[in-house]
């Protein structure tokens, strides 16, 4: 039996895994391995709760692959010659692997596929990952979407049933060398722990991946489509870095839900699987429009006033202390978590980028280092979507006010009592805004901010103040 490396990336999984796949349909051994080499991703390494669950995932697929008589075999890069030379050790055939479309990622497995090639080795990439790869998808000009309303309907329009493929049942092995590093080599793990809290509530690896599956379709899926934008209930998936990890294709999902489909199911379903279809137009934006990680999607903005940085201001906002409840809830579930609640994403970039007026990037690079689904398309559509920076962005001027937010989706404060639990002992008005009872606010919470960091009124002026400025300029 020839050989053949099987190269995981963020697929790690063993079910819906077409690079595996093909190894085992040319009756090829795959020798699995993972290359660590955070360097190659240019601007955009992982941050440091991505590798706290990249830890644990790899851990769980090495696990999965022994358990049906294989291993991972773990090396650190540079990434081709370390190929190219367990191809020559192994006396390996070809190099199977599944499609990441991050730019730097995506310049360097180009790179990568045509040196493979030239060496005479057999290499092949697969979509892993997206229902439509980036580039499949294109309007009536041939050009790429910037709007996500009309991608979706072509999309729809355009879909294909992509049928789940279980995990083999068994795996050959390859006896001997090369063994690789031990992962804890790769120091991915805090040194300080910091992450503990986060276990509580994940199950890193495709077991907990499926698992988190079965919970959604038990539970949330009933009532998804208004429960969603509720912090204060279960009402989403939380299958977001399952699928970043890729330890669950977005494919098997979808199967999953229409198996459930019935007349009281259906416009749930239909809003789930929209808001995957934003994650894959999240991927079409990045991939037709990659410098949009760093730069205003819609250079209009490149002569917006964005306020000076606040250092003061940003560290008070990060740790969640900028005494506007909702967004400190956000804030604080975000660090002991390593998540925050969709719906509070976009009050607490809201609040940073209008009402203090930091430039998205600040906040787009706290999340990429906190959040364990950090995903570089979709962080960055999101950013520039709340910002207005983007493609098809929330206007400029249209600004969340915090407080009518928390009062719409957390109407008990029961989220903000949650997060923020010095606020507890509050009647629910004062949970949203305890500015408005100074006296009341200080005797019960003397240890919580006694106004927000930006004012709620003078923020919102500041902001559509500046974008009347941008506006007035771009006209002369």
């Amino acid at each position: 039996m020839a050989n053949a490396l099987v190269w995981f990336r963020n697929d790690l999984r063993l079910a819906d895994q077409p690079a595996l796949q093909a190894a085992l349909s040319a009756r090829q051994l795959p020798v699995c391995v993972y290359i660590h080499a955070p360097e190659e991703e240019g601007g955009w390494a992982p941050g440091a709760a991505s590798n706290a669950w990249r830890q644990r995932s790899l851990e769980a697929l090495d696990a999965d692959l022994r358990a049906r008589g294989s291993r991972l075999r773990i090396f650190r890069g540079p990434t081709l010659p370390v190929l190219q030379a367990l191809a020559a050790t192994l006396d390996a055939e070809a190099v199977y692997w599944t499609r990441r479309y991050e730019p730097e990622i995506e310049r360097r497995d180009t790179a990568i596929k045509r040196a493979l090639r030239e060496q005479g080795l057999h290499a092949e990439s697969f979509n892993g990952a997206l229902l439509f790869e980036p580039w499949q998808l294109s309007t009536k000009q041939d050009g790429p979407y910037r709007v996500f309303t009309p991608f979706w309907r072509t999309a729809l329009a355009d879909w294909r049933t992509h049928p789940p493929s279980d995990a083999p049942a068994a795996l050959p092995d390859l006896e001997g060398d090369p063994h690789g590093i031990p992962l804890g080599t790769l120091k991915l793990l805090p040194a300080r722990g910091w992450d503990a809290p986060f276990w509580q509530h994940w199950t890193p690896g495709e077991a907990g991946a499926q698992e988190a599956l079965e919970v959604f379709v038990d539970g949330a899926l009933r009532g998804y489509r208004d429960g969603r934008d509720r912090p204060d209930r279960v009402g989403t998936s939380r299958l977001s870095p399952h699928l970043h990890f890729g330890e669950i294709a977005p494919w098997r999902i979808v199967a999953a839900l229409e198996a459930e489909r019935r007349a009281e199911t259906g416009a749930d379903i239909d809003a789930f699987v929209r808001e995957l279809g934003w994650r894959e137009f999240a991927h079409h934006l990045l991939h037709h429009f990659p410098a949009s990680t760093d730069a205003n999607f819609n250079p209009r903005f490149d002569g917006f006033a964005w306020a000076k940085a606040d250092r003061r201001a940003l560290e008070a906002w990060r740790t969640g202390r900028t005494g506007v409840p909702i967004v400190d809830a956000g804030l604080r579930e975000l660090w002991h978590t390593g998540w925050m609640h969709n719906r509070v994403r976009m009050i607490v970039a809201s609040y940073l980028c209008k009402h203090m007026r930091q430039h998205w990037r600040e906040g787009a690079r706290w999340f990429w280092d906190t959040l364990v689904d950090a995903d570089l398309a979709s962080n960055t559509l999101g950013w520039q979507w709340v910002a207005g920076t983007g493609a098809d962005a929330a206007p400029y001027f249209r600004v969340f006010n915090p407080v009518t937010q928390a009062t719409r989706f957390d109407p008990d404060g029961r989220y903000v009592a949650r997060w923020v639990p010095e606020l507890a002992d509050l009647p629910v008005p004062l949970r949203h805004a305890p500015w408005t009872d100074p006296a009341g606010a200080r005797r019960r919470a003397p240890g919580y901010p006694a106004r927000p960091i930006a004012d709620l009124a003078a923020g919102r002026d500041a902001a559509l103040a500046a974008y009347r400025a941008l506006r007035e300029s771009a006209a002369n």
